[in-house]
């Protein structure tokens, strides 16, 4: 088989290729942004007083994208023009949930740590985009950097927070319930062997040497439990919570957690599954490689 080594390119440097080029391909394609099944909603969008903005909307749901293409490196500037965008159109269109997207050739260190500075919850998503060339032909490699964080934003519940204990959830749940937490416990120890129970007012969550790690949360109920992962919803999540057979209540949209209610006796029944939708919140919550 031949081997060809691709040329990238600088778009903001090329004589030919321009911002305007980037979005002409994103209208003709928004699949190549790799946010799922989305489709254009507008190009070019005027805001009032704010400059101009890439609208995408998921085909069959109720999210949209505010998309905003920089060439070069990342900058305080591009970060508060997108996220300005991105509060328009949420008080705009109350009714979708709205998540900001920033594209750049290059997502830097710094832009990282500012976006960590600003206190709001902000579901926020950075893409690097990538120009190569083969031959006489030019393609875009769009890479997500950083996926739908939400800056700022604590976990449900944890604004009145108030530590209680494992008699208060046996109480409001059952010992069987709570027991059925214990089980789970033992699946995520496999992921991390430190991390433990902490028992909330409105959730059993977890943590590592004293600090929250809320990847999964569980709610005890008198015959069942809530098993909560943080998890972004995807065809390959769903095909999977599907074909198991959980009993998947719904999706948080705005929390990105699943809702699964588990019956006795069935943590060890689904087993593996229940393992694989821990690993994928374990590690898109920063936990690494388990």
């Amino acid at each position: 088989m031949k081997y060809e080594k691709l040329t990238k390119l600088s778009i903001r440097n090329h004589p030919e290729l321009s911002e305007r080029w980037v979005q002409e391909r994103i209208a003709e394609d928004p699949s190549i942004l790799g946010l799922g099944d989305v489709i254009l909603k507008d190009k070019e969008r005027i805001q009032s007083g704010s400059g101009r903005l890439v609208l995408l909307q998921e085909a069959d749901g109720n999210r949209r994208y505010e998309v905003e293409v920089q060439l070069g490196k990342t900058d305080e500037s591009h970060i508060i023009r997108t996220i300005e965008y991105w509060d328009i159109e949420r008080k705009r269109y109350p009714q979708y949930d709205h998540t900001a997207v920033i594209i750049a050739e290059e997502i830097t260190s710094r832009f990282l740590n500012v976006i960590g500075l600003f206190n709001g919850t902000i579901p926020l998503m950075a893409v690097q985009m990538s120009a190569v060339q083969l031959g006489d032909a030019v393609s875009l490699v769009f890479t997500t950097v950083l996926d739908q964080v939400r800056f700022g934003l604590v976990d449900e519940d944890e604004e009145v927070h108030e530590a209680t204990d494992r008699t208060y959830w046996e109480n409001r749940g059952s010992k069987a319930t709570v027991g059925m937490a214990d089980e789970l416990l033992e699946v995520v120890r496999t992921l991390n062997p430190h991390l433990e129970l902490t028992y909330n007012k409105f959730y059993i969550g977890l943590a590592k040497d004293g600090q929250p790690n809320n990847f999964v949360i569980f709610r005890p109920q008198k015959n069942a439990i809530r098993v909560e992962p943080r998890l972004q919803k995807t065809e390959a999540t769903e095909g999977a919570v599907e074909a198991a057979g959980l009993d998947v209540m719904d999706y948080d949209n705005k929390w990105g957690r699943y809702r699964i209610r588990l019956q006795k006796g069935e943590v060890k029944k689904h087993a593996e599954v229940l393992r694989k939708l821990l690993v994928g919140s374990y590690k898109e919550s920063g936990g690494g490689d388990a």
